[in-house]
């Protein structure tokens, strides 16, 4: 028999968009899957919607918004009581390809050495551009990230975005979860980081696309993201960098600049904010 492979995704006040990922998914062509939806205290329709419309899969609330890392690992753990031998973290706003899990597992089993892998990531609204070949790089001397917008070995590869990433499930017990401690973004680059540095390797199925949302435009959402990332950025570097605080400075300085000079004062405030807020969490 295949390996079992559950398929986490998280849905927030996004009903419509999960919706749309469960019927890509139910084209699959791996026989051996089992859908666990959280829920992530939407506080919204969600719940119902997705009940009434997908009745044969797992539908689990977490009753508040535990930010992606503590979300997930809501069905990371249901997956492990399973036995589940793989784990899939894939966005609720992604649609996958029929082939694209199949081509994750293959890869996973063909290597014992692998511990996670991830798909390449493209636009959804236009397929032929690539938002990210699997993951990407981290410059620790600068606190920056980069996706990898075009084939790189897999050896380059620091992180695997958490929009698509299968996880091994002997690699999770030996490394654990998502650290929770991360509300939104650098959570997975911080799991690919243990795997790494207990000996996993990071792998990308070219074989395996998925279709990803372009992140929305609007200032409040773009703020939002701002002031978590630099948060979350804090966290991470900290965490990793050699030198932790010229890191923090430099890269935190770099984005503020960039949004400054766009005249974007509003995401500029929300980068301070966010380092401000990370720096004073960093120990906790």
């Amino acid at each position: 028999m295949a390996p079992l492979v559950c398929i986490v995704t998280l849905n927030w006040r996004g009903a419509d968009d999960t919706l749309a990922c469960v019927e890509s998914l139910r084209l699959l062509t791996y026989s051996n899957y089992r859908i666990l939806m959280v829920d992530n205290g939407s506080g919204d329709d969600s719940v119902v919607r997705i009940a009434e419309a997908c009745p044969d899969i797992d539908l689990m609330e977490t009753g508040a918004n535990l930010g992606f890392a503590g979300g997930c690992n809501v069905g990371i753990r249901r997956a492990l009581a399973l036995g589940a031998d793989y784990v899939w973290l894939l966005n609720s706003d992604t649609r996958a390809d029929p082939g694209a899990l199949t081509a994750m597992v293959e890869l996973a089993e063909a290597d014992a050495g692998v511990g996670a892998v991830g798909s390449l990531i493209c636009d959804r609204a236009n397929p032929e551009r690539v938002l990210a070949w699997g993951g990407g790089r981290v410059d620790l001397r600068f606190g920056w990230s980069t996706h990898a917008l075009a084939r790189v070995a897999d050896a380059e590869l620091d992180y695997l975005t958490g929009a698509s990433m299968l996880l091994r499930t002997r690699a999770l017990e030996e490394v654990g979860l998502l650290d929770e401690r991360y509300f939104l973004y650098w959570e997975e680059t911080d799991l690919c980081y243990r795997l790494r540095e207990q000996g996993w390797r990071l792998a990308v199925a070219p074989g395996s696309r998925v279709l990803h949302r372009a992140p929305e435009s609007s200032q409040r959402r773009l703020r939002q993201k701002d002031r978590h990332f630099n948060q979350s950025a804090v966290r991470f570097l900290f965490r990793y960098a050699k030198h932790p605080w010229p890191a923090v400075l430099v890269g935190g300085s770099l984005r503020f600049c960039k949004r400054l000079l766009r005249g974007e004062f509003g995401r500029a405030r929300a980068v301070v904010r966010g380092l401000f807020c990370g720096l004073r969490q960093r120990h906790s």
